[in-house]
């Protein structure tokens, strides 16, 4: 089952005003036994408790398996609504076969809602695209979806397979009173069933029957920073062999599913004369084996529009280059495709890394499963005469020899870079020998992360004035850059420094303000501005009362819940903020008390600030740097600890007394 999703709500809303309502029915015998049972532990906030689930899948053959699912939920609070509306997708591959729901309300009859009352949507065309989607969804809404009702549908599929894998994901984030997996295999089959993030449950075996129940599975309460649902929740892989194994038996090891997807990329970088043509105008200005990879990087990142679009199989399979350079889009496959080929033409080879845009999901020691991944990058061999300071996401691999890790969708992070959330993340590098699951490199924290310095004067009054000049490195400019795609107004490109000045002072005046290097990808981005923030100091008698940390906040309440934490904190790469603020004190004043220096380092993220006076000048200066990406539980209490030392340092405030007082 799955949810209306935001983009396509509108669009399925519309077509759900004009389905029939439903007609009175009885719900089947297996709904009615849930009427009377005790509810799974929750609390109060809880929306939605699901009763019971059951997945059945008969496979009939390599080509064909049928899988039938119940489920049904108890709506609790008005929030748990949504689970009225079932959304359930399909293509040529797979079709559903059947499609029925019921309510049981509180209080009189059922509702019964049947297959001919589903209606069916293709996902949004592409304006001018040849190519369209082949990935339809059905839909049935349910009605009376009220808190205190039943809800509980039904639904068979019927899939050609293009690996004989099924993944049963059990575990929600609301909680589950009881879930059933039933398989059938054909005579002379077997199976291999691996648990991850839940104990193994042995089945109940009856011939080629094999059956699994999971009782009172507590919910997992989404928390931030958290890694993905799949890294978390329980699942149970199971992966069916046909006598004597078989091609397309299922991925007992990375190496298999390496060949696999091999398989489906054959031939499709061969380039056309157009490719060829293209290549060697763009590469032939450039002085240097490098200058013309980056020239090529850089054509597919910016003249090559993202385009999702799922066709071939389960849309793992990319589009041949000619047809890419063609249509001038693509999806991250695609892009990945285009690019391979372009490389070969100047005589480098590139190899495509399966990979999944949260850090958590695919490991050593889980088996493989297409689930672990949704993006597409590309591995480029570097030749041994590309040697430069710049190409810095490189893998060492022992046969392949130095790996340049690069994202092609990504316009926005440059050549010999790679964004913080595929960094120190497992992919699945397909080599002419298979797959093998790598571990992506992760990038020095210089390469990433905030350097502002400001020269600036504190009045007598208390108004501090002066320029503040900020790099951005890394993430740190990909994720502005991203923000200011749209802004066409010069007012609007500065409004990421306005919400940062309101965190930080109560009043301020920006009185000039520039954009550094916004489409120069490979230069810093920046801003330089200059701004007048009236009452900064604040009087106490004679004294006054200065800030030295004027702008910026590196402390958190993420850690400040009631509950504890249960699951370890994600952070999005590797980073180092510095911050060094100059203020010069207003005549007849000197400094009178100083904050202490803070050096606190806890191994995965440390925090160091200092504040000096030299002459007539207040000299704050600071470094927070996050070295490691991930902190696991049992050291989320030193994260709060570092946290709350670093709110203090912000908090602190350096008195000044007039001079000779």
């Amino acid at each position: 089952m799955r949810r209306i999703p935001f983009v396509l709500a509108p669009i399925i809303l519309c077509f759900l005003a004009a389905v029939r309502p439903a007609v009175a029915g009885d719900a089947p015998a297996w709904m009615h036994v849930l009427v009377s049972v005790p509810l799974p532990a929750h609390d109060e906030k809880t929306d939605v408790v699901q009763l019971y689930s059951e997945r059945t899948v008969i496979v009939q053959s390599a080509d064909k398996i049928k899988t039938t699912v119940r489920e049904a939920y108890k709506i609790l609070r008005p929030g748990g609504r949504e689970f009225g509306t079932l959304v359930v997708s399909f293509n040529s591959h797979k079709k559903i076969t059947g499609m029925r729901g019921w309510c049981i309300p509180a209080q009189g009859k059922d509702y019964e809602v049947k297959d001919k009352e589903a209606i069916e949507i293709s996902l949004p065309k592409i304006d001018g695209s040849e190519l369209v989607s082949d990935v339809k969804e059905k839909i049935l809404r349910i009605p009376a979806a009220d808190p205190g009702n039943i809800i509980g549908y039904e639904y068979e599929e019927e899939d050609q397979p293009f690996v004989l894998q099924d993944v049963w994901s059990f575990q929600e984030t609301n909680p589950v009173r009881e879930a059933h997996y039933s398989l059938q295999l054909p005579s002379g089959w077997e199976y291999k069933a691996t648990w991850i993030n839940f104990p193994e449950v042995k089945p109940t075996q009856a011939g080629n029957q094999a059956q699994w129940v999971v009782s009172d599975i507590k919910a997992i309460k989404p928390e931030n920073e958290m890694p993905p649902m799949r890294a978390v929740a329980g699942l149970l892989v199971l992966s069916f062999v046909p006598p004597g194994g078989g091609a397309n038996r299922g991925f007992q090891n990375w190496r298999e599913m390496g060949h696999w997807e091999a398989g489906l990329e054959q031939g499709r970088r061969d380039a056309s004369p157009e490719i060829k043509q293209k290549v060697a105008a763009l590469t032939s200005p450039a002085a240097t084996q490098l200058a013309k990879m980056q020239a090529l990087a850089k054509f597919v990142q910016s003249d090559i529009r993202y385009v999702a679009i799922e066709l071939g199989i389960g849309g793992w399979q990319p589009h041949p280059a000619p047809e890419i350079f063609m249509h001038r889009y693509g999806d991250c496959k695609d892009k990945a495709t285009l690019l391979s080929s372009m490389l070969h033409e100047i005589g480098v080879d590139s190899f495509f890394v399966s990979i999944n845009t949260e850090r958590g999901g695919a490991a050593p020691d889980r088996p493989p499963m297409i689930g672990w991944f949704n993006h597409e990058i590309l591995a480029v061999r570097l030749p041994d005469v590309v040697k430069d300071s710049s190409l810095v996401a490189v893998l060492e691999h022992p046969k392949l020899g130095r790996l340049l890790i690069f994202d092609p969708t990504d316009e926005w992070t440059p050549f010999g870079q790679l964004r913080g959330e595929l960094q120190s993340n497992y992919g699945l590098l397909v080599t002419p020998e298979g797959g093998e699951l790598a571990k992506l490199p992760q990038l020095p924290t210089t390469r990433t992360g905030v350097q502002r310095t400001a020269k600036l004067k504190l009045s007598p009054n208390g108004t501090l004035s002066g320029e503040f000049l900020e790099t951005r490195l890394g993430d740190s400019g990909l994720w502005q850059r991203m923000t200011l795609k749209s802004a066409t107004k010069e007012a609007d490109k500065i409004k990421p420094i306005e919400t940062l000045l309101s965190h930080s002072l109560s009043t301020f005046q920006i009185t000039k303000a520039n954009v550094l290097n916004l489409n120069l990808t490979d230069q810093p981005f920046g801003y330089q501005y200059s701004l007048v923030a009236e009452n900064y100091a604040k009087n106490a008698g004679n004294l006054m009362l200065v800030r030295p940390r004027v702008l910026g906040s590196k402390s958190s309440d993420l850690l400040e819940t009631k509950e504890p934490r249960k699951y370890p904190v994600e952070f999005g790469g590797p980073s180092r903020d510095t911050d060094t603020f100059e203020i010069a004190l207003p005549a007849g004043y000197e400094v009178d008390d100083l904050p202490p220096p803070v050096d606190a380092d806890y191994g995965f993220a440390s925090y160091h600030s200092k504040t000096e006076v030299a002459g007539n000048t207040l000299r704050y200066t600071r470094t927070f740097e996050v070295k490691e990406l991930s902190v696991p539980l049992n050291k989320v209490e030193e994260l709060k600890k570092l946290y709350r030392v670093i709110a203090g340092d912000e908090r602190n405030t350096a008195v000044l007394k007039p001079v000779g007082h």
